[in-house]
């Protein structure tokens, strides 16, 4: 999330000043080991090269602090969020942040969370919100605990965090095809909290805003100056805005300068009081990869000076309705492309060329019609023998799927491939030769595939939405003048 972006940078730049005076070592030490860790990345996943770094920001929708007990009223009086069993533990706030070794611009993507993928190692899951792959493995991981016979309360709260932590990990990174380095979380209490300590923060709105039933945003137009609770409010708000959690994530991105303006114009950097106050409310409420020295990021920051920061929000397709559930359909594809691209990471060599040899059987278990046809023309072009092409039955389910028959297994991995984010199985169903895919609700056309891909229209369930908008990248100087958003 970008306030927990603009904290640590502030974090850490003030320890590097820190670093100067005569501030103690221990203290420093003190504040590097203060905070909870976490495993979630993992010993053993891949890592980003030549001294680059990407680092994966969330922001946690519980009203439950780590132990898991209802935060106190007061507190929930003042986050307008409801009590202790609203919220559940979806990944609300999503930002993957990039610093390049050479730290001349580092880029921010914000994941809107409503962003439909594949999600693994969740019972009863192939698919779902980016935003449930942590609370949906939690409760997995717990209700696995219990039936093994653990109770206590604490361990089950715990454990299950760190699987949810793990799941929404390996999930942002199956979606952009970059390595996840570090890792940190932090809580709307922990939000609050933080925003408070800074004594609020300075926004810019271009339109007034009355949310008071869901966030309780309530704000004029123009500049203006919140508190800890307004703040809260303020990155929470998605009701009533022309692009809904699209305009919030632009919203976080404004905050992400705006906090780090605040730090700079306070003086809160160069003032222990006000940094230590900083610091313990971080070490109660913010969750960090358990690999990540925060002194050594700060002699690096300390180097690079007043950095370029471009933030952008990764494309969406359409909206749509799954489950009884609104989603953004999303090109993983081209969304790997993009965020490739911006980190400077070199694309993936295509394997070598084959020609196929198999046939291939679409079949549309979507409510888009002509869809099939759509995705077997397309593969025609691609030298792909057309098969059957026909409506999806209920046996096929309403999931994307790629099986295959004896002997076309290289077409089907091929295609698999190709399509982006699935992976082929083989099926005693499907005949020799054959690869048969069916197209359920979750399922868009690559947009290498098809340059309309983005207009295809919208189920009958919404009238008319309004095409999603991103926004375009914008790009500023950490600490530079507040921008105004939706």
């Amino acid at each position: 999330m970008a306030r927990i972006a603009a904290r640590l940078v502030a974090a850490a730049s003030a320890l590097g000043i820190l670093a100067g005076t005569g501030f103690a070592w221990s203290a420093k030490t003190d504040f590097d080991h203060g905070f909870t860790r976490t495993d979630a990345i993992g010993a053993d996943a891949p890592r980003s090269l030549g001294g680059d770094l990407n680092i994966l920001l969330i922001g946690l929708d519980t009203r439950k602090d780590q132990n898991g007990n209802d935060l106190p009223k007061p507190i929930l009086d003042q986050l307008h969020a409801g009590d202790g069993e609203e919220g559940g533990y979806n990944a609300n706030s999503l930002i993957l942040l990039h610093i390049p070794a050479d730290m001349r611009k580092v880029v921010a993507f914000s994941i809107p969370r409503d962003d439909y993928v594949p999600v693994s190692g969740i019972p009863g899951y192939d698919h779902a919100k980016i935003k449930e792959a942590y609370g949906l493995k939690k409760a997995a991981a717990q209700a696995k605990l219990i039936a093994a016979g653990e109770k206590d309360q604490v361990t089950l709260e715990r454990e299950g965090r760190e699987a949810g932590r793990a799941s929404i990990v390996s999930t942002v990174r199956n979606l952009v095809g970059v390595p996840i380095d570090r890792f940190a979380e932090i809580s709307l209490a922990g939000f609050y909290d933080l925003a408070t300590a800074l004594g609020g923060v300075d926004v810019c709105l271009n339109h007034a805003v009355d949310d008071s039933y869901y966030s309780g945003a309530t704000f004029p137009a123009g500049p203006q100056h919140l508190d800890g609770s307004e703040a809260l409010a303020f990155v929470r708000q998605r009701h009533g805005l022309e692009n809904g959690d699209l305009d919030r994530t632009h919203r976080q991105q404004a905050f992400l300068t705006s906090v780090a303006k605040s730090l700079q114009d306070s003086g809160t950097l160069t003032d222990i009081g006000k940094l230590s106050q900083l610091m313990d409310v971080a070490h109660r409420d913010v969750v960090l990869s358990d690999d990540w020295n925060l002194l050594d990021f700060a002699r690096d920051l300390g180097t690079a000076g007043a950095m370029s920061v471009e933030f952008r929000t990764l494309p969406v397709l359409r909206y749509d309705t799954i489950d009884g559930q609104d989603v953004n359909i999303v090109d993983a594809v081209a969304i790997k492309k993009e965020v490739r691209a911006a980190f400077g990471v070199e694309q993936p060599q295509p394997a070598s060329v084959r020609l196929p040899a198999g046939i291939v059987d679409v079949y549309n278990a979507s409510h888009v019609a002509g869809r099939a046809a759509k995705l077997s023309s397309a593969l025609a072009g691609r030298g792909y023998q057309q098969g059957t092409v026909a409506n999806g039955t209920y046996a096929d389910g309403s999931t994307t799927t790629i099986t295959y028959g004896p002997g076309a297994e290289a077409d089907a991995t091929q295609l698999a491939d190709l399509l982006g984010e699935f992976t082929a199985t083989a099926s005693s169903d499907v005949p020799a030769g054959h690869v048969k895919i069916v197209l359920g609700s979750d399922f868009s056309m690559p947009a290498e595939f098809d340059s309309t891909a983005a207009g295809i229209a919208s189920p009958p369930s919404r009238s008319a939405p309004p095409t999603p908008d991103a926004g375009k990248p914008v790009t500023t100087t950490i600490g530079n003048t507040v921008p105004c958003v939706n």
